[in-house]
Parts: structure tokens; sequence; C-alpha cells
């Protein structure tokens, strides 16, 4: 009950304070509100104490893990209060830093992250605070020798996923594919990521058949597959699919992503970032998270691509 009272306050007080927001946006708004409450809980053990006690367990998106969780996580490492960490299969080379990784999940909950308040920042907003919030390290992390070629490394990270509950939004479709590395081919190295749906656990975003894999093989057969790679360098290099993305991104300053969990990986690596993000779609926009949170993931520039044009634009531009 008091829950419930205290989440209406704070919706009228995100009203007031946002008066030309969206209506239906204030809940987002509201509930980072009350996230950032529930951490007044533990002032004494983060900020006095200082043992490790924090057990962080998530199984919803993705995209909020890397957004919101594992920066948490990271943070209370870096505080010397981490005690466990709980996720999906997969996910030990995310919690490098963890103590004690439990790969518990075998399917993500994408509604979960609508309960989950206790994790300061677990939705959209347009004002994050970063005081219990640290970037996670990734490239330094796994930076290696093994993922070295001749020309500078360019990652298309594409998708081609049911999205809210529609067809595929986001995505490269094979002439823009065809565009890109005919034009780019010379000058860097390509890499082709889209994960199959045995490599990764899923959520409720059904992943469909682009039928690119192999048309690339035919086709452009200097641009490398992600899919090859994991096919050659598992179990001996690498230990599962994710830790070869973490790998691959490691050694790479040029990205094009795809909206969502896609973008967010891909935002983790510094560098430049292209992300295709329709604004018809999605949060992100309303609350200008490309440049108020995707940034701080680790320093990277964000380039906001509202359609395939906009991509070559800044492609043409950038790199």
């Amino acid at each position: 009950m008091m829950q419930r009272l205290l989440l209406k306050s704070l919706y009228v007080v995100a009203r007031i304070k946002y008066p030309k927001l969206r209506k239906d946006l204030g809940y987002f708004v509201r509930d980072n509100y009350y996230c950032k409450l529930v951490q007044a809980r533990y002032v004494l053990r983060d900020y006095v104490v200082k043992k490790r006690y924090k057990v962080i367990s998530y199984q919803g998106e993705f995209d909020q893990e890397l957004r919101y969780v594992l920066p948490f996580a990271y943070w209370h490492h870096l505080n010397g209060t981490l005690d466990k960490t709980i996720s999906a299969q997969h996910t030990r080379e995310f919690y490098f830093f963890s103590p004690d990784h439990e790969e518990r999940f075998k399917q993500r909950i994408w509604t979960e992250s609508y309960a989950h308040y206790d994790v300061p920042n677990m939705t959209h907003s347009n004002v994050y605070s970063f005081r219990n919030w640290a970037q996670v390290p990734y490239k330094q992390q796994y930076s290696n020798e093994v993922f070295v070629y001749s020309k500078p490394l360019l990652i298309i990270a594409n998708k081609y996923n049911i999205e809210w509950d529609q067809p595929p939004i986001n995505f490269l479709d094979i002439p823009t594919l065809d565009y890109i590395i005919k034009t780019y081919g010379s000058t860097y190295q390509i890499v082709y990521n889209r994960p199959l749906p045995n490599q990764i656990v899923q959520d409720n975003s059904e992943t469909m058949s682009l039928d690119e894999h192999a048309w690339l093989r035919q086709n452009h057969p200097d641009v490398i597959l992600m899919d090859d790679l994991y096919r050659q360098h598992h179990p001996s290099t690498i230990n599962n699919y994710n830790h070869l993305q973490l790998m691959v991104y490691a050694n790479c300053n040029h990205f094009i992503s795809m909206h969502g969990g896609t973008a967010a990986l891909a935002s983790c690596f510094g560098g430049t970032n292209i992300i295709l993000s329709d604004p018809n779609w999605g949060m992100e926009h309303h609350f200008n998270e490309y440049q108020n949170l995707f940034p701080r993931l680790s320093g990277a520039t964000i380039l906001h691509a509202r359609n395939r044009a906009e991509v070559l634009s800044y492609l043409s531009k950038s790199y």
C-alpha cells in the first residue's frame, strides 16, 4: 500500500516537473525516481560499513542489463560491496569482475524490468543518476591479439527481430549491406554480426530469417561472419558467443548497430557507433538517451541515424 501511494505521488511530481512530457511517459520518470529512493535503504552499508553484501539478480532484457544493471554491479565491485551476481546463461564474461557469478536463467523475461526497483536507473528517463553507476572497462579487459587484421575493423551489428509485436523495424536490408560493403570494404575489415537464436539467450523478440549469411558468403567472401568465427574459435579460444562478441568488439573502434541491445553492446567499447533507431518506435528518442546515456557507457561517440539513408550519410562523413 505504501509503495502504491508513493508511486502515485512520484508520478504527480514527474508531471509537474515535466509538464510537456507525454502523459504516459511520466510513468518512466516516476519509476526512476522510485528506484533512486530505494537506494536510501543502503546508504549505511554502501558508504559507512562497506563490506561485501550486495546480491544483484537480473532476468530481464539484455539492453537494460548493459545500460543499468552491469554499471551498477561494477560500481559495487569498485566500492567493495559486491557479493554475488545472478543472470542468464553465457553472461559470466560480462560479469568478469564479480566474486561469485551464477548463470541461472535460461530465458529472459522482458517484463521483469517494470518492477525491478533495486537498481538506481532501471528504465527510460530524461535525467539519470550516475552516483551508483560506473563504466565497465570491457575494452581494456578483452583487448587481444587474436582478432587483429591488416585493416581496422568495422563491425556491422545487425538484427532482424519482431519489435514491439511488429515485423522487423530497425535493420539493414541486403541492398544496404551490399552498398556498405562495396563502399567501405577496401578501407575496413568488415565483420558482420547477427547472432542466431541458439547462440544467445532469447527474450520475447522472435528472431526471423533474413537469409543474408549465405548471401554474404557467396557475394562478399572477404566479409568475416561472427558465426564463422564462433565455429572456428569455440571452445579453444572463446567460451560462448557473448565471449566472442566481447573479444572482437574490444579490438574495434567503428560500429554500425541497431536499436536495442545491439546498440547498447556496441556502445560499450569507445570509438564511434552509428545507431539505426526509428524515432517512431521506442522511448530513447523521447528522453534523448542517445545523448545523455549511451555515450556514458564507454565514452563512445554516438551518431543516431533515424533511417537507412542517415546511416549511409553518417558513414560518408565519419568513416
